[in-house]
């Protein structure tokens, strides 16, 4: 049995670097391939038990997938558009869940209001990755990719929560009141035992200084949140999500260089493989899926796939379109949306697509609910529509629309580079008038320094110069002194890019990308030293 399952997971990881590069190749999104590839492989005998239990899925993969992108979540940005993204994580969500559970009943009566709703939960939540990658790559502005980036977070949660609450109400009858009491304990509580996990894991990993136990307490984190608060009645996806956010608002405090570095590699490459292996499990069940569903008519099962492809794609834009300017109606105070005109909000509208979490949910599905290999074809069949047919067509729709801006943010990410340069100078110079910092050696560091403002300033001055390099302070051999006088540059720097994010000057990616070429730098003086 053992190497049986060894096997599974070679094959599987064949599938992905294969679908992978095949992606590549034929500038597709790598979902299609993937669920092509596991799809062929299903007829291999071996793979005839790479069947993954829901409970695994559910159990799993979510904890791990909504825990990472709630850590990565950019808190100024998701404060400052809090009012666009609730729209759409909660307002849109439950229209949508609402509306495909509608159309899941016009399609097919006999699958039951509980059972579309489950089916409308699962494909309501978006895919981050696919829609802000492109967004990234055209240079969209970068207060959509953040809304995007903030709605997702939360959708999932909201998702997640109308899912659990449409598979209790399978097994039990539950009233309107019962209902709202439940949702309260669920949303409630959820929050309240994810803010005392990540207080708890805060406090814990400050103490911690080895990397590897660092990387471990991380891994076990998520599952710290989910499945206690599952056992209680609260929603442990709520609860992740909190604990995974406090957690990353909190990570250049908690950890060390090094610490966050390895941390960050290691949580890229198990997000990878999670999601793809999703799409690849997803191929691997369809023919076992199909042949459920043969009972159904193609004809039938067309019409009913086209109808929630359509529910879906379609609501989202009518929201983005209608919903947002009925907020700049309320009354009181809030976010001002000068800034979100009517060509952005198609976009956002447009860039719906589903994936890993709609895959997730989906498999995650008992095996006791009726008609589960259909539901499973309809959300399978929504993902890779809007994969296909969105995500193809986002950045040909923003270069039509005007809002590419590939230069913005190369311009913005240079000034944070002088910047934060001109902070190290700034340092130095106060070292060297106090007495702290001899004047031949201060002579070498300031000579170093100028020679990365020159050329950042060549850049910003259009030259032609690329402003990227390592954001080393050092250049002279290692040493007790030199070594304390780097680090304390390098604070300076860190200072300086967390006063620039502050006050928004610098996007959270950017600054995430500058932390990390410092947290390179003083992992190689640190392993220079030894």
């Amino acid at each position: 049995m053992i190497t049986e399952y060894l096997i599974i997971a070679a094959v599987i990881a064949v599938i992905i670097l294969t679908g992978q590069a095949t992606a590549r190749w034929a500038g597709v999104p790598s979902a299609i391939p993937l669920v092509l590839f596991g799809a062929g492989a299903g007829f291999l005998p071996v793979m005839a038990e790479a069947v993954v239990p829901p409970d695994v899925i559910l159990n799993l993969y979510l904890p791990l997938l909504v825990y990472h992108a709630a850590f990565l979540t950019a808190p100024r940005e998701t404060r400052r558009d809090a009012v666009p993204i609730s729209a759409l994580a909660f307002g849109l969500t439950c229209v949508t869940a609402i509306a495909v559970a509608g159309a899941v009943q016009i399609s097919v009566p006999a699958i039951g209001w509980a059972a579309a709703l489950a089916l409308g939960a699962a494909v309501a939540p978006t895919d981050p990755v696919s829609a802000t990658s492109i967004m990234q790559r055209v240079g969209a502005p970068r207060r959509m990719v953040t809304i995007l980036e903030g709605e997702s977070l939360v959708n999932d949660a909201v998702a997640l929560t109308l899912f659990g609450l449409a598979i209790t109400a399978l097994s039990e009858k539950i009233t309107l009141a019962a209902g709202g009491l439940m949702l309260l304990r669920v949303v409630v509580g959820g929050v309240l035992y994810g803010l005392l996990v990540g207080w708890l894991i805060a406090r814990i990993r400050r103490r911690i200084v080895d990397t590897g136990a660092q990387i471990v307490v991380s891994l076990v984190t998520p599952f710290l949140a989910y499945l206690p608060a599952e056992h209680f009645g609260m929603s442990g996806v709520l609860a992740t999500v909190t604990t995974g956010f406090y957690l990353g608002t909190r990570a250049n405090g908690l950890l060390q260089p090094k610490s966050r570095l390895a941390g960050t590699a290691f949580w890229d490459v198990l997000a990878f493989l999670l999601e793809s292996s999703l799409f690849v499990l997803l191929g691997l069940e369809l023919r076992q899926v199909l042949a459920a569903v043969s009972d159904y008519s193609a004809a039938a099962l067309a019409g009913a796939a086209v109808l929630i492809i359509g529910v879906v794609v379609l609501v989202r834009p009518l929201w983005t379109l209608a919903a947002f300017p009925l907020v700049t109606r309320m009354t009181g105070r809030h976010l001002s949306f000068e800034h979100v005109g009517r060509a952005q909000r198609l976009v956002m509208g447009w860039a719906g697509m589903r994936g890993a979490i709609t895959l997730g949910i989906a498999l995650s599905i008992p095996m006791t609910v009726p008609h589960r290999p259909l539901l499973i074809f309809l959300a399978a069949a929504v993902v890779l529509a809007t994969l296909l047919g969105q995500a193809t067509t986002l950045g040909p729709l923003l270069r039509r629309l005007g809002l590419g801006e590939s230069g913005r943010t190369v311009v913005e990410e240079a000034r944070a580079r002088e910047a934060i340069v001109e902070a190290a100078v700034a340092r130095l110079d106060d070292l060297t008038a106090g007495g702290e910092v001899d004047e031949h050696t201060a002579q070498v560091y300031r000579q170093l320094l100028e020679l990365r403002l020159d050329k950042v300033r060549a850049f910003l001055g259009d030259t032609g110069t690329s402003p990227q390099e390592p954001m080393s302070s050092a250049g002279t051999r290692p040493g007790t002194a030199g070594a304390g006088l780097r680090r304390r540059l390098a604070q300076a720097q860190r200072e300086r890019l967390e006063e620039l994010y502050r006050k928004g000057k610098v996007s959270a990616d950017i600054r995430r990308r500058l932390i990390h070429e410092l947290d390179l730098d003083a992992h190689r003086r640190s392993a220079s030293a030894h």
